[in-house]
């Protein structure tokens, strides 16, 4: 049973939110992220953090405009996912602007596994002969790759987010937040967001060098936003203040209808209004019909789609990707099933290790390689532990893809089973939330019981309990339209989490609607002294339950969040509820 607490937030920044004119209800909400003045809330562009100050930036940018005035051949190297895929876009598209000459490349991840590998490399020298390779989303750990770029007389150019290992690629200049001595603050910025920086800093060099002409006309950076936006919200890097003003400007810029169409496309075959895009549309529907070709195929149909600015082209590919993510659904159920089934069984098994275990670790030769991250998240989510897929890879090899839970940083725990056991893994990468390796087919219960030991050594039995936080109760009069719509609005996601609220609740009807949800009648109760009897509220408020058909008891305790129903043209207000239990069971901690 998951625990419930309330967040909590610091008085003094309350009072200081508020008096900034806030209603109480967002400065109890803005507080309770870490929010500390009204300033940490503008998101215009000019609050942005100046490209400046990361380390190397000016002297990419340099090289990149020597690059472009000698007319030298340039071949971005891309990531599979949707960060990879939108990243390698804003590449392609500000630099061809500039007047370079840019072509990209995506590993297969079936063929060529991740990052600027030495095959990538000869790949790249052998089919496109490019002068300088610049990576997007990755290369910070591609100290062989980079080695053979420079072996053949190519420059390199790494842009990425990633942590960096003990030993930096010798590449020609890197800029990432996170190596050592970068002043950079925003640690969280995905790999789309650093390849934007590095193209305001060429676009300034350019600017400085007098290279904009009538035929080179400086262009407007901010028309891309689109898919920064895109790319870190699928991402799901933290939204800090830095990440939150490049999402909620792309959000605008959708909403206005001057996304690329790419985009536009990929919003027309989901059949969602552009007019009405939140974070949740970038992340939940934009992001894995991108994510779909790398998973399946290859991203390039998805880095096609996003570079092309012919409709009829952009939409086609936006057809593929919608086809790609239907059989992307259908193999992923298939593999859930299987693997709740391997755990079921383990779990009645009285003699099963699974019964105290910390982790989880399952291999199947039928599990597809590109699905494996999906199920692991879904694993994770139901049994709130650490868990590692694998599927088949190489010869005598298996891929793993890791979720993990919150006070478990998944690759720092794989570089301590590395430190334990040399032998075991292959390689591996990530952060603290995902990590993918690869180990021999021979080494895979021995690489379970070392990072079950290693599960046991960093986490607590309180740390395998699922905690939902909420933001409180809401008052009646804070229940409304303006409120709801206000929360739509903005921008929420990893770090920063879409408002929640919880309350206990009379259900005063409820009927099945599509077959699979439950469409409720609720009147909350409210309690303004202690020990008095819970009074039920006047207003009755229309409820949604998704994908739960079994009747719930007359009285709830829920964790619900504020939404608007379009239903035949006309908006309602209505209660997502997000978590349920019966008042006789309840788990609510108030005094987190």
């Amino acid at each position: 049973m998951p625990k419930i607490t309330i967040r909590s937030y610091d008085a003094h920044t309350f009072q200081t939110l508020s008096k900034c004119g806030l209603p109480p209800v967002l400065a109890r909400i803005y507080a309770a992220r870490g929010i500390e003045n009204a300033d940490q809330l503008e998101t215009e562009l000019a609050h942005l953090i100046p490209y400046q100050q990361f380390k190397n930036i000016s002297l990419m940018a340099a090289l990149l405009a020597d690059a472009i005035a000698a007319k030298k051949r340039l071949l971005i190297v891309a990531d599979y996912d949707s960060d990879g895929a939108t990243a390698c876009a804003v590449g392609i598209r500000i630099l061809r602007k500039l007047g370079a000459t840019v072509d990209y490349l995506v590993p297969n991840r079936f063929e060529f596994g991740y990052g600027l590998t030495p095959e990538i490399v000869q790949l790249a020298h052998a089919t496109k002969q490019p002068d300088l390779l610049i990576t997007v989303d990755n290369g910070i750990a591609s100290v062989d790759g980079v080695a053979e770029a420079n072996r053949l007389g190519m420059q390199v150019l790494v842009t990425d987010h990633h942590l960096p290992g003990d030993t930096l690629p010798a590449a020609t200049a890197i800029i990432n937040p996170n190596q050592p001595g970068c002043p950079f603050p925003s640690k969280n910025i995905a790999g789309v967001g650093v390849i934007f920086y590095l193209m305001l800093a060429l676009r300034a060099e350019l600017r400085q060098r007098g290279a904009f002409t009538t035929t080179i006309p400086e262009p407007n950076l901010a028309s891309f936003l689109d898919l920064v936006a895109l790319g870190t919200v699928a991402d799901v890097v933290k939204l800090d203040n830095n990440n939150r003003i490049l999402v909620q400007q792309g959000l605008l810029r959708i909403r206005k209808g001057r996304c690329c169409a790419g985009i536009h496309a990929l919003l027309q075959v989901a059949r969602r209004d552009y007019q009405q895009i939140s974070t949740y549309e970038l992340g939940f529907i934009l992001g894995p019909r991108l994510n779909a070709a790398g998973r399946l195929d290859d991203m390039s149909l998805g880095i096609e789609c996003l570079t092309t600015d012919d409709e009829v082209y952009a939409t086609q590919c936006a057809q593929q990707l919608d086809e790609l993510n239907r059989q992307r659904r259908e193999i992923e159920s298939t593999m859930q099933e299987s693997a709740f089934l391997k755990l079921e069984d383990a779990l009645q098994n009285q003699q099963s290790k699974i019964q105290t275990a910390y982790s989880i670790c399952l291999f199947d030769p039928d599990w597809h390689q590109g699905v494996i991250g999906i199920l692991a998240s879904r694993i994770k989510d139901k049994y709130h532990r650490p868990v590692i897929i694998f599927a088949s890879g190489n010869e005598h090899e298996m891929k793993g893809s890791g979720r993990s839970i919150n006070g478990f940083h998944l690759r720092d725990a794989l570089d301590l089973v590395v430190k334990q056991h040399p032998e075991l893994i292959l390689k591996f990468g990530g952060h603290a939330a995902a990590a993918g390796l690869t180990i021999q087919a021979c080494h895979f219960e021995k690489f379970c019981e070392a990072f079950e030991q290693v599960a046991q050594t960093l986490l607590t039995p309180t740390d395998l309990t699922r905690v939902i936080e909420t933001d409180g109760d809401l008052d009646l009069s804070d229940i409304n339209m303006e409120l709801a719509e206000y929360l739509d609005r903005q921008v929420w996601g990893q770090g920063f989490p879409q408002p929640t609220f919880n309350a206990r609740f009379y259900v005063e009807s409820q009927r099945i609607v599509g077959e699979k949800h439950l469409k409720l009648k609720l009147r909350k109760l409210d309690s303004n002294m202690q020990g008095q009897a819970m009074q039920k509220s006047i207003v009755s408020y229309d409820g949604i339950l998704f994908f739960h058909s079994d009747p719930l008891p007359d009285l709830i305790d829920a964790v619900y969040r504020l939404q608007i129903n379009e239903y035949n043209g006309k908006s309602t207000l209505q209660f997502l509820l997000e978590h349920w239990s019966d008042t006789d069971n309840p788990v609510i901690d108030h005094g987190h």
